[in-house]
């Protein structure tokens, strides 16, 4: 046998038994050769064997990472089959009649005069007065706007995110998180070299005295918080603990940086952290739920004193938004199709929950009727990798364990994330059945089923 199958053949023994874990990710090929003794040549054959038996999955600027199910082999969430999982881990919704809502901007930026003003030349991270005025109307809500002069634009959300980290927390810096997180910005600390601490959670949200209390230990350079339908518990956090959080921030002299990017879908969401504390608040949010993430863009709402340097951070790392798709998504937000494509997607969630409470009421799961994704906390014997396995293998539904989103090793739950967003409804309905019928065997792989 080949060197490079031996290898690939160890890697994924590792992954069978547990040693790697869905979400975790392999070191860069030349470091994986360095520890092996092998060629970098050959490490670039041990990753492609790899990714071809379907156990990692590379993404371009964060890494290689190992997957919780195998990929599809066809197109994603097209069908559920015999032998292709139904993707209950990719999450974006799609509103029927969405592209033909989209296509409506698009024709008009297909005219050579507008594409050349949009493709000419790169877009600056302040975009236009008309694209900050643009995005300032589409994350106002009750009670709250942002200044159009505070906005900056990314490429979606994730680069936002980045950059906001990046301007705050020098390579080295702590950043305080939820224990139970968003796994991209895991991916990001890795990349910028910054630390995550987890702040332990309530059913209200980050409790501010395990904020205090971090901080005490080592201080934090900032701090990432999801107030509004958390990702994965789908908690909103009551205005109550956001003005306590915001005092906190003042009394800390520290800076948050607020995750709204799920928020569009809370039809009467309490004010914003930034609300509260608009000096000590960095606000993202993207275009990539409302409308889709193939063509979106990120926002930044910055205070006045950190404007430079998050400006500076979206130039550096090569983050700010692409000139056609600001254009795209000014238009969306003035002519109505951004709040088309939001009245549709709410009204979807109540179809969704719906079969959610059909299928999985009788089990432990915790959710929003505004959200897209439900955390379930799997009853013994059940644990969060065995339970994700047995889904991929025995119910052809690819879910994401609770280690995804914890911070730190040895604080991983077992529970999962099941995202209702993407599939067909009917697809979700069968999908949910299969993983009830599932949870009812009470028998993971270790029995040999």
């Amino acid at each position: 046998m080949e060197e490079y199958r031996r290898i690939a053949d160890r890697v994924e023994a590792a992954v069978r038994d547990g040693r790697l874990r869905p979400g975790d990710r392999m070191p860069p090929q030349r470091v994986f050769a360095r520890r092996h003794r092998i060629a970098n040549s050959t490490a670039i054959r041990v990753y492609g064997e790899l990714a071809r038996r379907g156990l990692v999955v590379g993404e371009v600027g964060r890494g290689t990472f190992v997957r919780a199910a195998p990929p599809l082999p066809g197109p994603a969430l097209a069908e559920a089959t015999g032998t292709a999982p139904v993707d209950l881990q990719l999450n974006y919704p799609v509103a029927e009649g969405q592209s033909e809502l989209m296509a409506r901007a698009l024709a008009a930026l297909a005219r050579p005069d507008v594409l050349a003003e949009s493709v000419s030349r790169p877009a600056a991270a302040t975009g236009t007065a008309e694209a900050r005025e643009a995005a300032a109307a589409v994350l106002a809500r009750a009670g709250w706007a942002p200044d159009p002069d505070s906005v900056l634009f990314a490429g979606n959300g994730r680069q936002a995110i980045a950059a906001a980290l990046s301007a705050l927390a020098p390579p080295g810096g702590r950043v305080g998180v939820e224990a139970l997180t968003y796994p991209l910005v895991k991916a990001v600390a890795e990349r910028i070299g910054i630390r995550l601490v987890p702040l332990a959670l309530d059913d209200r949200g980050v409790r501010p005295e395990a904020l205090a209390a971090a901080h005490r230990a080592t201080p934090l350079a900032a701090v990432y918080l999801q107030p509004t339908l958390h990702n994965p518990t789908s908690v909103t956090m009551d205005g109550e603990r956001r003005a306590e959080l915001a005092e906190l921030l003042r009394a800390l002299d520290l800076t948050a940086v607020e995750d709204t990017t799920w928020a569009f879908l809370h039809p009467c969401p309490p004010a914003p952290l930034a609300a509260h504390a608009p000096e000590r608040v960095l606000l993202v949010d993207s275009l990539s739920k409302r409308l889709a993430p193939g063509l979106t863009v990120g926002y930044l709402v910055v205070p006045a004193r950190l404007r430079a340097d998050a400006a500076a951070a979206l130039r550096s790392g090569a983050w700010t938004a692409g000139g056609l798709a600001l254009a795209a998504a000014t238009r969306w937000a003035g002519d109505g199709t951004v709040a088309e494509a939001v009245a549709a997607k709410r009204a979807e969630t109540e179809a969704r929950h719906a079969l959610v409470r059909r299928h999985l009421g009788g089990h432990p799961i915790r959710t929003s009727p505004h959200a897209y994704y439900c955390w379930w906390e799997l009853s013994a014997p059940w644990r969060a990798e065995t339970f994700t396995a047995a889904a991929a293998g025995r119910a052809g539904v690819a879910v994401t364990p609770g280690s995804a989103f914890a911070v730190g090793r040895g604080t991983a739950p077992d529970a999962i994330r099941v995202g209702l967003a993407s599939p067909p409804r009917e697809v979700l309905d069968d999908a949910l059945g299969r993983l009830a019928a599932l949870a009812a065997t009470g028998r993971g792989p270790a029995d040999g089923n």
